[in-house]
């Protein structure tokens, strides 16, 4: 089978839980490798270079945009955020499964770069549990809230444009349902035509030798 590995994307409304999801991807295969953005922002305690980001100066970074080193970036708040393209090619060719978790304009921008791209979309089971699950958090105001709901709403406007659609109910049965869909991905014929067409030449030569 195809040993390249797969270019994930994930998105998914805040509080929807995929960095959770993501997480516990991670501990249960080794198959994966969740993608190391680079920014211009300074190092947090405990942080380490290449680990949680890869840091860079400013002019590291617009060098990186001029040189066409990454696969998306933007600015938040006076720093760059971005994917280097070196260190997602890099793992693909070990035959891990990249996952980039990114919010749906990127999104968009990954799959025209990489039409080979998976796009996931993880969803709660309802917009009444996604207000529960934010609620729940304690960890901010209503007006804070309702602002994630009604971003929400915009969300849900471009969630055709993706391939699979998670349902996140329970956690165990959401990252099955992720790692079900890659493993079945990797399987598609388009993605082994090199398995494809070295199995059409010996049966060939085999019909040749009778």
């Amino acid at each position: 089978m195809n040993k390249q590995g797969l270019l994930v994307v994930v998105s998914g409304f805040s509080g929807a839980g995929k960095g959770t999801a993501m997480k516990r991807l991670l501990e249960k295969y080794n198959t994966y490798a969740l993608s190391v953005s680079a920014t211009t922002r300074a190092p947090r305690e405990g942080e380490q270079d290449g680990r949680e980001y890869f840091f860079k100066t400013v002019q590291m970074f617009e060098e990186m945009i001029a040189n066409d080193e990454l696969v998306e970036y933007a600015q938040y708040v006076a720093n760059y955020y971005g994917t280097p393209k070196a260190y997602v090619e890099e793992q693909l060719a070990a035959g891990k499964n990249v996952i980039l978790e990114i919010e749906i304009q990127g999104a968009l921008k990954i799959k025209q770069k990489f039409p080979d791209a998976v796009l996931l979309f993880v969803v709660p089971p309802s917009a009444a549990v996604l207000r529960e699950r934010l609620i729940g958090r304690g960890t901010e105001n209503l007006d804070v809230i309702e602002a994630r709901l009604k971003r929400a709403a915009e969300e849900a406007e471009g969630v055709e444009a993706y391939d699979y659609i998670v349902v996140n109910d329970n956690l165990e049965d959401c990252v099955e349902d992720i790692n079900e869909i890659i493993k079945s991905e990797q399987k598609r014929v388009a993605k082994n035509l090199t398995l494809i067409n070295n199995i059409k030449d010996e049966l060939k030569s085999f019909a040749e030798g009778e």
